[in-house]
């Protein structure tokens, strides 16, 4: 069908699906073309200038004379200040038993906080690296610390971590604050050395409550760990290296319950749980929390070595243990500490969560906790002590129930910790110390001796695994949910055990 002339000259003009990528045709003259740039002067960008970007050279870009590009930082002797004062705050941290993500986020506060708006920090089992970027007319500053010793001293990690809080709130002046964790690092242990070993010795004959024990078995496990823990200390000023000590322990707690199990100096129902109590408390000073920590937050590497750190030292009681029970068989010993134990009822659970609050007391006692962090650090194993005892009572699987319980201890802790001014890695280690599985351990290396049989061992590992997440999952619940925070916490990356809040946001 024909258009008529008058219908074909009122038709509209139709444009094919290839013009659009290509720049019309210059119809109009350079006059009209100017007179409508000076009419509207605003640039439009058409499709074309996308699709089809100049290909011609283009001009090069004339250096900006006299300009640096880059931060502009302070003097290079209040840069190295800086460097050294940070790194020594996170030396403290991680030997503490801080993970890698609290560090590191703790020294990228500090150094924008003090003037360095653009730092990298790499943090391993062993060293903490940090590098300033100085501009384009300075070469970085790199500054590097060697964590060579690990001891746990929950005061002087409370007390650095109140130090960083006043850095980060302007109070005190890097050149003060430098001054300051000098005195931290090098003042004594807040407690006599004689009150720890007391404490570790209360914490095994609370254990031994909250396993079911009665009569002498408290008595006796507080002696056994005594003895253990200055045993320990006495290898420790000779250097031996602490698998070694761990060896020691295990050696020197099972044998002492197989002596007093044939020789009938007490009348003993379980005598398990005195070995028990005393391979808990050697199994208390590994840094699970943290492995977890790092292993979930994507620190590996620092991961694998603290994994590997508990495997060892584990390994170590693993050996002390099926030592004593090998030399006691060959010197014909007919008797042994059999490892089994009741499956607690309920009028047992207020025992239980009476135990829990005295283990974990013991433990934050020993560790060197202030009287606040003791009370907060008690309040953590009622919890954990209580929801793990009512799970076992209504039958529920262990690894089940101690990631349910060790997670109500790290929401609890989460939530309450930074309020009332404690830590919460003290929190959650404290919380989980009375469920670390000493007796599971123990009787996996019976079965190991007995019959050869590593699935005792490999449930005891999947608990110990299952305290740890269960800790670091009910942190990370409890970002959400801490009250006059708001939007600041839920930007973190990971959940956090020690450190600031906010690790604030990267300066490009």
């Amino acid at each position: 069908m024909k258009l008529k002339p008058r219908a074909r000259a009122a038709a509209p003009k139709r444009r094919h699906a290839w013009q659009i990528l290509e720049a019309p045709a210059d119809e109009q003259s350079s006059e009209k073309r100017a007179q409508r740039q000076q009419r509207d002067r605003r640039v439009r960008q058409r499709a074309w200038h996308i699709l089809e970007p100049p290909t011609g050279e283009l001009p090069a870009v004339e250096p900006f004379q006299d300009t640096a590009i880059g931060p502009e930082l302070p003097d290079e002797s209040t840069v190295h200040l800086v460097l050294d004062l940070v790194t020594r705050i996170g030396e403290v941290q991680m030997a503490s038993g801080a993970g890698a993500s609290d560090v590191t986020a703790t020294i990228l506060a500090l150094t924008r906080a003090l003037g360095l708006p653009h730092c990298e920090v790499d943090v391993i089992f062993t060293s903490i690296t940090v590098s300033c970027l100085r501009g384009s007319e300075l070469p970085p500053v790199t500054t590097l610390r060697v964590v060579r010793s690990r001891s746990i001293d929950y005061t002087r990690l409370s007390e650095t971590e109140h130090l960083v809080q006043q850095l980060l709130r302007n109070q005190i002046s890097a050149t003060d604050a430098y001054t300051e964790l000098h005195r931290i690092t090098d003042a004594r242990h807040p407690y006599p050395r004689w009150v720890s070993t007391l404490a570790w010795g209360g914490m095994a004959a609370f254990i031994t409550l909250l396993l079911g024990g009665t009569g002498w078995i408290p008595f006796i496990s507080f002696v056994i760990s005594a003895v253990v823990d200055r045993l320990g200390r006495l290898l420790n000023k000779y250097a031996l290296p602490f698998f070694f000590q761990q060896v020691a322990g295990g050696f020197v707690a099972t044998l002492s319950a197989i002596t007093i199990v044939n020789l009938d100096f007490f009348d003993l129902e379980r005598p398990t749980l005195v070995v028990s109590a005393a391979l808990t408390v050697l199994l208390s000073g590994l840094s699970t929390v943290s492995a977890v920590q790092d292993a979930i937050t994507g620190y590996y590497v620092t991961a694998a070595g603290r994994m590997l750190e508990i495997v060892f030292m584990s390994a170590g009681l693993i050996t002390g243990v099926g030592a004593a029970i090998s030399m006691a068989t060959q010197f014909g010993v007919t008797r042994a500490p059999d490892p089994t134990v009741p499956t607690p009822g309920v009028s047992e659970l207020h025992v239980m969560t009476l135990a829990g609050i005295g283990a974990a007391a013991c433990f934050a006692l020993a560790s060197y906790s202030k009287i606040r962090s003791l009370l907060v650090a008690a309040a953590a194993g009622a919890v954990g002590a209580a929801a793990y005892g009512a799970l076992n009572i209504l039958g529920y699987n262990p690894i089940i129930g101690a990631f349910v319980a060790t997670t109500l201890v790290g929401l609890g802790g989460g939530v309450l910790a930074r309020r009332l001014k404690v830590t919460p890695l003290v929190v959650a280690v404290s919380g989980i110390t009375p469920l670390l599985p000493g007796f599971a351990t123990y009787r996996g290396m019976a079965e190991l001796v007995g019959d050869g049989s590593i699935t005792t061992l490999m449930s005891a590992a999947a608990i110990g695994l299952a305290l740890a997440a269960g800790v670091v999952f009910g942190e990370f619940l409890a970002q959400p949910v801490r009250t006059g925070l708001g939007r600041l916490e839920r930007k973190l990356a990971g959940p956090r055990m020690a450190g600031p809040l906010n690790a604030g946001r990267r300066l490009e």
